[in-house]
């Protein structure tokens, strides 16, 4: 019984930890991919570079002198714009075409192979590593846990209660979704939906950026890291549903979970089948995900 209690306290509660604090960074990677889609209708598979690229933003912003708090500051404006701009100049060009489905994804997934080439001729190959910004840790009921790690959940969970609080509990929330219901009715209304949709791309994609930068000091930097991690990003929105929002949060912190403890089973080659796995049961399960599209909470 001893062991037991032991071995919850001291192997499973800190990977449970460990997952949770991943966990948050994967969740407002995947509420930028399903915010994009539910106004949108697009799949951003250059989402992946975009979370890449808040990382090296941070790098190269600290190379500057400034501190990694200022970075963390910076980067999400930086990512907006960039988002605003792709929107304008790339997405917009071929949204209204009839087959927009299969050219935003082939545009998309070009702008990532671009995207991850242009990073390696300016930063290359080789991987990068940030310095913790908060050292140390926190004993919990016994446990030691890393201060920077408790920081990541915190500021995590504190953006995507905002990021939910502004969309379904206020005015410009409403503007999103009555663009993402009915777009010709809300332009009918007076709602400038081109900026309403650029503005939700950019809003993505910061949320990228912000997970970027927050998962930089815990992982190393380096160009194809979005490729990797886009891929996690893309079974919670579908395993949540795409568009779902509330889906979002909640798969995404039952995988990172699920890949945590499973670690301590099983060994590290099998997280992305049993991930896959898990996404292809709910699949045939329900086809559209756990819940439903954005407009609902």
């Amino acid at each position: 019984m001893t062991d037991s209690l032991e071995w919850l306290q001291f192997v499973l509660a800190p990977q449970m930890i460990n997952g949770l604090s991943i966990g948050v960074a994967v969740v407002l990677m995947a509420l930028g991919l399903t915010i994009i889609f539910g106004l949108l209708d697009v799949i951003n598979m250059a989402h992946g570079e975009f979370y890449a690229i808040g990382a090296y933003l941070a790098v190269a912003l600290l190379s500057l002198g400034l501190s990694f708090w200022w970075a963390l500051a910076l980067t999400p404006l930086v990512m907006a714009a960039l988002g605003y701009v792709t929107e304008r100049g790339l997405i917009q060009r071929v949204f209204h075409s009839k087959d927009r489905h299969t050219l935003t994804l082939l545009l998309t997934f070009g702008m990532a192979i671009v995207l991850e080439d242009v990073l390696k001729i300016m930063f290359g190959a080789n991987p990068m590593r940030i310095e913790t910004p908060i050292s140390g840790g926190t004993d919990l009921a016994g446990l030691f846990f890393p201060n920077y790690r408790l920081f990541v959940m915190a500021l995590g969970g504190l953006v995507i209660a905002a990021v939910w609080l502004m969309v379904f509990r206020t005015s410009l929330g409403a503007i999103v979704r009555a663009a993402a219901f009915d777009r010709h009715m809300s332009a009918s209304l007076g709602v400038p939906v081109g900026k309403v949709y650029a503005a939700t791309f950019a809003f993505g994609v910061a949320l990228a950026g912000i997970a970027g930068v927050l998962l930089a000091p815990i992982y190393s930097v380096f160009p194809t890291m979005g490729r990797d991690f886009v891929l996690i990003a893309f079974s919670v929105v579908i395993i949540g549903g795409m568009g779902s929002i509330k889906g979002a949060v909640m798969a995404g912190l039952l995988l990172t979970q699920v890949q945590s403890i499973s670690s301590l089973f099983i060994s590290p080659v099998w997280n992305d089948p049993l991930l896959f796995g898990i996404m292809v049961l709910v699949l045939m399960w329900r086809p559209q995900g756990l819940f439903g599209k954005l407009g609902h909470a």
